[in-house]
């Protein structure tokens, strides 16, 4: 693993990349963004692949904070109407 990790921090000069070894925890990676984000991936019992996958996931990633949306349908000026459905009676 130490090597894939070495090629992506070359890869990525624009990432901080730091290993550290924590006694009893399991390891994760952590993502800290500039909005003063953080998320963290457990990476327990995964190959190095799949590491690398979620390496760049978080790299990827926005750093914001996952919405719900309420409604399928999301637009800035919705309908006085009503949203239309597959079952309206006319």
């Amino acid at each position: 693993m130490e090597s894939e990790l070495l090629t992506f921090k070359e890869k990525n000069p624009q990432l901080e990349v730091v290993t550290e070894l924590i006694r009893g925890q399991h390891p994760h990676l952590k993502g800290f963004y500039k909005n003063k984000n953080e998320r963290v991936v457990c990476v327990k019992n995964m190959t190095p692949e799949d590491i690398l996958l979620y390496a760049t996931r978080l790299r990827n990633a926005l750093g914001r904070k996952v919405v719900k949306l309420k409604t399928r349908h999301v637009t800035k000026h919705p309908s006085v109407q009503g949203t239309w459905t597959t079952d309206v009676k006319f």
